[in-house]
């Protein structure tokens, strides 16, 4: 092989590895808006709509959840309430609610911005439903923006489960995300969820497309 031979083969395998990277840091991904939202472990469920009560199936979502039917009742300091918040599938060991910043001033409580499920010491709430109430010293939360993957397009993200990644928002607000954490599982398909607050302040609704930078 000579030289001129080794130095075409070299500059082939720099522009592969140039596409490859120019692929990677361009991945798009969808955007799904959460609105407001419960999860309540069944024991809570039965003291909401009463002794033997099932959660009712209204919407398929990802990751084997689903939205219900059954709604209830917020309530934060000084009797400030939020109505008809959306109930979700199926039930947890333990009860959160997830709301927003905004959401949060109106109940009058301060609310802590925590991965989903990572309630202890977060904010109290009540939880009013048509057959009971419930009070919860912890459990309320605004949810951290976060990123769905199934595997195969982490591999092609080159991410990891657990990674934080950026994320840019193209459009007249101009808006990048920081700290955007990656979640990855078989039961996932792609999507990246924010909350109203962010959806608005960027300027984005579900279905735009962001972009995963480096």
């Amino acid at each position: 092989m000579n030289e001129k031979q080794i130095e075409e083969i070299t500059r082939m395998v720099l522009d592969s590895l140039k596409k490859e990277t120019e692929r990677g840091s361009s991945f798009t991904v969808p955007v799904g808006v959460s609105n407001r939202h419960i999860h309540l472990s069944q024991k809570d469920v039965e003291i909401l709509f009463g002794p033997g009560h099932q959660l009712t199936k209204k919407k398929e979502l990802m990751g084997g959840q689903y939205a219900c039917q059954e709604c209830c009742t917020i309530v934060g300091l000084k009797l400030r309430a939020i109505e008809n918040v959306r109930v979700l599938g199926p039930a947890r060991k333990a009860t959160q609610v997830e709301i927003s910043s905004t959401d949060a001033r109106k109940l009058g409580i301060r609310v802590p911005v925590r991965e989903s499920g990572d309630i202890a010491g977060s904010a109290s709430i009540a939880i009013v439903g048509p057959k009971g109430a419930i009070y919860c010293s912890e459990g309320c939360i605004v949810a951290a923006r976060h990123i769905h993957m199934p595997p195969a397009d982490a591999a092609a993200c080159r991410v990891k489960d657990g990674d934080y990644v950026s994320v840019k928002v193209d459009n007249e607000r101009g808006t990048t995300f920081h700290r955007v954490k990656i979640r990855v599982d078989e039961s996932f398909t792609l999507e990246m969820h924010i909350d109203t607050d962010e959806a608005n302040a960027c300027g984005i609704g579900t279905g735009d497309r962001v972009t995963i930078i480096r």
